[in-house]
């Protein structure tokens, strides 16, 4: 354990329950919550209304799919490989669970999407807060109201890119039936993990001005910390109804990482 942790693999996975402490013992903080959580349930009411219906269709019509396929290869097997049935039904029931999960993550990942753009002024300002209480300075790169627009546009842009450029070509493992679609899933994971991390890192980061590649270079510095780090976040988010809650608490576990892992290394000479 004390390995894991020296590498930071435990470590990261326990700021949000760190960032929960820190609020608890500073309550003034829980007032910068109120509106990103109600903005949290105004967006989680489309989107669970909308997406996670339409996805459920969905995603019955994949398993009525995957059904089909298992029953046919079940179908073909020579009467000696009769205790492969037992493997099959384990895909099966793998590949539903995968399925499920995909769905659950996909739509905690767009409330973070919607969420972090709508409340930005309101997380800002709780980052700000935390980075104070935290190191005792705030660093802030003044660059104008227009030019910071700008930023946060293009911001959006450069993670849509980054997930065609990778997401696309995850696709076409769905093409192979069984061990495709879980290798298209793992990538998928790990993809969403990222821009995840890098939501909840960009408040810490956008403050200091940095280039897309350089937060995106700090999230795979700060591995396996940040790994852990975004998998939990990712997790937290998943869960329906209480991402409402945790979307915040992970924004601002984000700025509490970066204050422990990330500032050192920014003002250490190169």
């Amino acid at each position: 354990m004390q390995v894991l942790s020296g590498f930071g693999l435990v470590t990261g996975a326990t700021y949000p329950l760190r960032t929960l402490g820190l609020f608890f013992r500073n309550p003034n903080l829980w007032g910068y919550l109120f509106i990103p959580i109600l903005l949290n349930v105004v967006i989680a009411i489309f989107l669970y209304a909308g997406l996670l219906l339409f996805g459920w269709d969905l995603l019955g019509d994949l398993l009525n799919y995957f059904a089909s396929w298992l029953d046919r290869l079940q179908a073909n097997l020579p009467a000696w490989l009769g205790f492969l049935d037992y493997f099959i039904l384990a895909l099966g029931f793998l590949l539903r669970l995968i399925l499920i999960v995909v769905l659950l993550v996909l739509t905690g990942f767009i409330l973070v999407q919607f969420g972090t753009l709508l409340g930005a002024p309101w997380y800002g300002k709780l980052s700000e807060k935390l980075e104070e209480i935290r190191t005792g300075r705030l660093e802030v790169v003044e660059v104008g109201a227009v030019r910071d627009i700008w930023r946060a546009i293009a911001f959006e842009f450069k993670k849509i890119a980054l997930t065609i450029a990778i997401g696309l070509p995850l696709l076409l493992f769905n093409l192979i039936p069984g061990f495709g679609t879980m290798i298209a899933s793992v990538g998928g994971l790990t993809l969403t993990a990222t821009l995840v991390c890098l939501d909840f890192f960009d408040a810490f980061l956008e403050r200091r001005r940095l280039q897309f590649r350089a937060k995106l270079k700090i999230v795979f510095k700060s591995l396996p910390a940040s790994g852990s780090f975004s998998l939990i976040c990712l997790f937290l988010i998943s869960i329906p109804l209480l991402n409402l809650v945790t979307v915040p608490l992970c924004v601002a576990s984000g700025t509490l990482f970066c204050c422990d892992r990330v500032l050192p290394k920014l003002l250490r000479p190169s």
